[in-house]
Formats: C-alpha cells, sequence, structure tokens
C-alpha cells in the first residue's frame, strides 16, 4: 500500500514539473535567452492562434527557411523539408527549356517536312553498277541500331513526359494522359541504362573512321554538296559532327545526368538532382534536334542510306556519289571492299574488285 503511494506521489511530483515546464514556455518570454529558435517559433506560434486561428505562416516560414531539423531518417538533406532552390528549378524547365526546346524540335520537323515535300529525296546521279561495297558489318549494325532504337524510345516518351500535359492532355483528357505518362516513365528509366551501354559499344566501334581527315574542311566550305561536289571518305563531316558532337557529347552528357535522376538512392542533394535535370532536358531537346536531320538523310532523304544500315551494302554509284575519297581507296586497293567472312559469302561475285 505504502508503495502504490509513493508511486502516485512521484508520477504527479513529474506531472506537476511538466506543466509548470509548459506553463513557462508556453506563455513565458517568446524570446528568453538561452531559448532554441525552434522553442521560440513555437511560442509564437501559439500567441499567433489567439489572435489569427488556423493563420500557419510562421509554421511555413521555419519549414521553407531551409534550416535542418532533426528527423529520425539519417541522411543528406533529410532534416531539410523544403529545398527552396525548387521553385527556381521549376519555372527554369516549365519556362524556357520547354519553350525554346519545343519550338526547336517543331521549326526543324517542320523544315525537314518543306524540303522532302518540295526538293524531295537525294537520287542517285547515274544508275546502280551491280557492284557492292561491304559499308557495315553485322556487329557495327547491330550497335548502330540498338543505340538507334533506345534513343527513339528515350526521344518519345521523354516528350510525352515533357509536353504531354500542354499537348496531349487537352486532346485525350487528363486520364488517358496520366496513364501514358506513367508508362513513359517506366519505359524512360529502364531504357535509359541501355542507352549508355550502346554509347560506349557504338564509340568504340565507330571512332577510327571519324578522326579528322583533310577534306573534312572542304566538305563544310561546299555546304554538304549544296554549293558543288563535296569529298568525304567514309564518314563525311556531317556525320562526323553528328557522332563526336551528339553521340558523344550530348550522349555521354544526357546518360550521365540521367543515371543521376535514375538512381536517386546513392543520396544524391535536391540541388544536384535539379541541376542534373537541367543538364539532362537541355542537352536530351538539342540531342534530338540534331538526331531529326541524321534520321532524315538515313532514311527517306537520301537514296541507298537506309540499305546501307538495313543490309550492310551499298552499291558503287552510292559510294562515288558520296563518299569518293573512301570509294577511290577501295578502287586502290587501300582499303577493301569486303569487311568481313559474312560479307564476303554474301556479296560472292557482287563485290566491288580494286583496278
Amino acid at each position: 500500500m505504502m508503495h502504490i503511494k509513493e508511486s502516485r506521489a512521484n508520477w504527479l511530483g513529474t506531472s506537476l514539473a511538466g506543466l509548470l515546464l509548459a506553463f513557462s514556455l508556453g506563455f513565458g518570454p517568446a524570446h528568453a535567452e538561452g531559448v532554441p529558435a525552434q522553442t521560440q517559433r513555437s511560442v509564437e506560434q501559439q500567441e499567433r492562434q489567439t489572435q489569427q486561428p488556423l493563420n500557419n505562416a510562421p509554421v511555413w516560414r521555419g519549414v521553407s527557411s531551409g534550416e535542418t531539423f532533426t528527423t529520425v531518417t539519417k541522411g543528406r538533406e533529410t532534416g531539410v523539408l523544403i529545398n527552396k532552390s525548387g521553385e527556381v528549378w521549376r519555372e527554369l524547365r516549365n519556362g524556357t527549356i520547354l519553350k525554346l526546346g519545343g519550338w526547336a524540335v517543331a521549326l526543324v520537323f517542320l523544315a525537314i517536312m518543306g524540303a522532302y515535300f518540295v526538293k524531295g529525296p537525294i537520287k542517285l546521279p547515274e544508275p546502280r553498277t551491280g557492284k557492292l561495297i561491304e559499308r557495315f558489318t553485322s556487329a557495327e549494325r547491330l550497335a548502330h541500331w540498338t543505340m538507334a532504337f533506345s534513343f527513339v524510345a528515350l526521344a518519345i516518351t521523354g516528350l510525352l513526359m515533357a509536353f504531354g500535359k500542354y499537348v496531349l492532355a487537352p486532346v485525350l483528357g487528363l486520364t488517358l494522359n496520366s496513364w501514358l505518362a506513367k508508362l513513359a516513365i517506366v519505359i524512360h528509366n529502364f531504357v535509359g541504362p541501355l542507352f549508355a551501354v550502346s554509347i560506349v559499344v557504338f564509340f568504340i566501334m565507330y571512332v577510327r573512321d571519324n578522326l579528322p581527315e583533310k577534306y573534312d574542311m572542304e566538305w563544310l566550305k561546299k555546304g554538304g554538296g549544296l554549293l558543288g561536289h563535296a569529298p568525304a571518305g567514309r564518314f563525311n563531316m556531317g556525320e562526323k559532327i553528328w557522332f563526336w558532337g551528339g553521340v558523344t557529347v550530348l550522349g555521354v552528357l544526357v546518360s550521365a545526368t540521367g543515371l543521376i535522376m535514375d538512381f536517386p538512392n546513392f543520396d544524391q542533394t535536391r540541388l544536384l538532382m535539379q541541376q542534373s535535370h537541367v543538364l539532362h532536358a537541355s542537352a536530351a531537346l538539342l540531342f534530338i534536334v540534331m538526331s531529326m536531320g541524321h534520321i532524315y538523310i538515313g532514311s527517306i532523304g537520301m537514296e541507298g542510306a537506309l540499305e546501307a544500315m538495313r543490309d550492310g551494302y551499298v552499291d558503287e554509284t552510292w559510294a562515288k556519289a558520296h563518299h569518293d575519297a573512301w570509294y577511290e581507296d577501295i578502287k586502290a586497293g587501300r582499303v577493301s571492299a569486303v569487311r568481313s567472312k559474312e560479307g564476303a559469302a554474301a556479296l560472292g561475285a557482287q563485290a566491288l574488285s580494286s583496278n
């Protein structure tokens, strides 16, 4: 019985002490010396509620202050509830980047379509001879198509995520656009690492023939053939610009920044994620704009170009018209017209022979 009375007395004493502490914090001076800033804000909020009920301005000022608070989850920035730079990032992304990038994609697309319907595809200047040259081996084509299909998947899903709510939502409705956006995010996140790997493989396979050559500047002076005949080796200067500026520089940039955003579990800060997104979106839109010209010329814009990457072989007439220096090297025996055992078996008597 005495034990029970002593326990009740201890509990009562502790409770009274707690009430006295709460009273002193709640009704005492708000800015007493030595009182923590967080406690002062709590006191200010309590006082405000008596005059302006439901006014939580001090709370939100504290939340958005960027100050680090104590949290159960430990890690970088886990104690910061709101990152103030997020609003700057959002305005930059939804404003400058999407507006300039969107107009660039639209105008380049319209320019390409105009060139196709007004001028038409580039035709061969002479009839085909039937003599073939192996332009790409099966391994080179596999590397190219892996990178190409993964790039197209990323480009389409990226454009859906960026412009879907402005372009598709008014037509398809919010629900269907939301499902498309979710599907686009999944595809984008899983295809991204495949694209990053394909960039490395593609670079290793093609870098040797994309090094500078003496006639590259002449190709530029001739406007790629618009101002007269433009000499070129196995790859012309336009293809080299695409290789170095597009595939290499922009490809590595979008891959690196994409991986940073794809795997946030490596404790990246929110500022790093925002900066990565700005670089990723800007580089990706520029990459898409550059790719549109490459895709057009490599498909419907030039006779024989799609055959080269689809089948691996080009006619003698095509090589002479578009890559004359490469053609002359083959004719002189400095470069072989057959680049693999597979090509030798497939071409047979159709292979172009050197003089």
